[in-house]
């Protein structure tokens, strides 16, 4: 059974930084992308990050490039998710996906329809 497990949420001032965490169990991490997604009250729900280790990638949306970095730890399947510079436009349920055999080069990746498996999300909150 595949299982995505977030944390790292919470409560944070503008400038300020978090990371959360996803606990991927259930497939091969190499035959699978990882990604973040986020959603606030009465927006879609956005790609925000994808990871694929058998790729070699990172993508990012520009909304955060620069300011997160997506990372693995494969010996423990945990994606990571460092936000750096939060800002009050952060602010949303930060959920983790995932969906397996991923190409090399996937334009796809911010797609919510792309994902197979869902996390249960986690609140992100940045204040002004």
């Amino acid at each position: 059974e595949v299982q995505l497990v977030e944390s790292g949420g919470g409560l944070v001032q503008a400038g300020g930084s978090l990371r959360l965490s996803c606990a991927a169990s259930g497939f091969i991490f190499d035959d699978v992308a990882i990604g973040w997604f986020r959603q606030a009250p009465g927006s879609e729900r956005e790609g925000v990050s994808c990871i694929s280790r058998s790729n070699g990638w990172p993508y990012y949306a520009d909304s955060v490039k620069g300011r997160f970095t997506i990372s693995s730890d494969n010996a423990k399947n945990t994606v990571f998710l460092q936000m750096n510079f939060l800002k009050p436009e952060d602010t949303a349920v930060y959920y983790c996906a995932a969906y397996r055999f991923p190409s090399r080069l996937d334009t796809n990746w911010p797609r919510a329809w792309r994902y197979d498996y869902w996390g249960q999300g986690t609140q992100v909150t940045v204040s002004s």
